[in-house]
């Protein structure tokens, strides 16, 4: 049987999952990065953490700066308790003893603080500092192996903080068991933060690197959703049912509605009815089977007026538990946050169909767009784990022309079922046409159809039969009607 190591959890969500459960008890890492990338808040948050888990904190500061600059910035934070500062947290200033005495008696120094306070969480603060006093690489190998040494001994685990971007072949990198690298950069107008675990002996983890940002509570990890779900969560029902799509005419066309925990994308232009028939879709919900708004532009009460102008009662389902609606505007946001986000309100209400509008929200939020199509795959694979039935919107530029632009690069073979809307003009009338262009293991009737927008909701009736070249939006007449 193969022995589970002991994790001291960082009470950091993100970053225990991608550390695997957390920090390995008794072992010893490496926090890097720039000054203002977030180190200090890291270990400082992760000390207040473990206090709550009912450990104790031992912070030694190689640095000149005075613990009570350190405490004003650190007031900001939500995690911050200065009751406990002196009692299960301490904190020791060591730097008079490295630049009078040097590094063997700043070992010693904590030694003996780490078994008078019975410390089981140790971070040194300064590496950089400690470094610059070492004459040789031997001698802060020689620095760090005896801390190591002695706090694992005592079952304390070691953070080591410094604002130098170590190599892989460091004297300092070859000793420890872990190395985390925190960065900033700079993405177009927007400063994107990133995590990256560069080092973890003996343990999995997440690699790669994931984005993170500094809030009120302190530091924020999002691990990128293609490697937290690499494998689904579940392998999903083993029966394929169906599930209503809120218009009889459509379910028919369906052979008895849209395949059970199947992904639609509905595309078309601006106004062509895609929410609307999303709003269809949601209405077919029930107390017992769920649903989930999760929209983007369409605030709550806006989306209840729109659902209201089509004869549902958005109000009343909510109220029966039948629908739950989440929003959250596009100015700001990071893409792995949001994709969680959406996962977390489904497994809260127990959803089990979903609008997403619109799936081109999450391309505005990517700082990467490289990535957006594995990204969108680890989503709908997940989704569809949990026996979810989605239904997502993408807007298409074009309002009329044959060109049909996807969201991202082979996303039609991530997706069940493709929908397309266009507009349409004929006879001196825009009219709006639905298609049915594919629908996985599933027969099903490729008529092109009217879509009628009225107060009593959608219907849809077959139509332009005595026309060519309907798709384009300029349809003409077949010779001899």
């Amino acid at each position: 049987m193969v022995e589970q190591l002991k994790r001291l959890a960082s009470g950091i969500e993100g970053l225990d999952a991608l550390l695997k459960g957390g920090f390995i008890v008794g072992a010893s890492y490496i926090v890097q990065g720039r000054p203002g990338s977030g180190k200090t808040i890291l270990a400082n948050q992760l000390a207040f953490n473990h206090v709550d888990d009912g450990g104790r904190v031992l912070v030694a500061t190689l640095l000149s700066e005075s613990h009570e600059r350190l405490f004003q910035y650190l007031s900001t934070l939500s995690f911050f308790d200065p009751s406990l500062v002196g009692k299960q947290i301490q904190f020791v200033s060591a730097f008079d003893t490295l630049e009078s005495e040097g590094l063997d008696q700043v070992v010693k120094l904590l030694r003996g603080e780490i078994s008078r306070h019975h410390a089981t969480l140790l971070i040194v603060d300064g590496l950089l500092t400690a470094r610059s006093r070492a004459e040789t690489p031997l001698d802060i190998k020689k620095f760090i192996a005896e801390l190591q040494g002695h706090a694992a001994f005592a079952g304390c685990t070691v953070l080591f903080l410094t604002s130098s971007r170590l190599d892989d072949g460091s004297p300092e990198h070859t000793m420890v068991d872990g190395v985390i690298e925190l960065s900033e950069a700079l993405v177009g107008s927007r400063s994107v933060r990133s995590i990256q675990l560069r080092k973890t002996r003996g343990s999995g983890a997440l690699s790669g690197l994931h984005e993170c940002e500094i809030t009120e509570d302190g530091l924020q990890v999002y691990p990128r959703l293609e490697s937290l779900y690499s494998q689904p969560s579940d392998m999903g029902g083993g029966e394929l049912g169906r599930v209503s799509s809120g218009v009889k005419v459509l379910d028919e066309l369906l052979g008895g509605g849209l395949p059970g925990g199947s992904m639609t994308l509905v595309i078309g232009p601006s106004g062509i009815g895609k929410t609307s028939l999303g709003v269809s879709f949601l209405a077919a919900a029930t107390a017992r089977e769920p649903a989930l708004h999760f929209g983007f532009y369409e605030t709550p009460q806006r989306l209840r007026l729109k659902a209201s102008a089509l004869g549902y009662d958005f109000a009343a389902m909510e109220r029966s538990g039948a629908l739950h609606i989440a929003w959250q505007p596009t100015t700001e946001g990071v893409l792995d946050d949001v994709g969680a986000r959406l996962l977390r309100q489904v497994q809260k209400h127990g959803s089990r169909r979903v609008l997403i509008d619109s799936l081109g929200a999450f391309t505005r939020l990517a700082t990467n767009p490289a990535r957006l199509n594995e990204f969108f795959r680890a989503l709908t694979s997940e989704l569809r784990a949990r026996d979810v039935s989605v239904m997502a919107t993408w807007e298409m530029r074009d309002i009329f022309g044959s060109e049909i632009n996807a969201p991202a690069p082979g996303l039609s073979s991530i997706v069940d079922n493709l929908l397309l809307m266009r507009f349409v003009e004929l006879d001196s009338e825009l009219k709006r046409l639905l298609s049915i262009l594919k629908v996985r293991d599933s027969r099903y009737d490729p008529a092109l159809l009217e879509l009628i927008i009225s107060d009593h909701g959608i219907d849809l009736q077959k139509a332009f039969t005595q026309a060519t070249a309907v798709l384009s939006g300029t349809p003409a007449p077949v010779a001899g009607t």
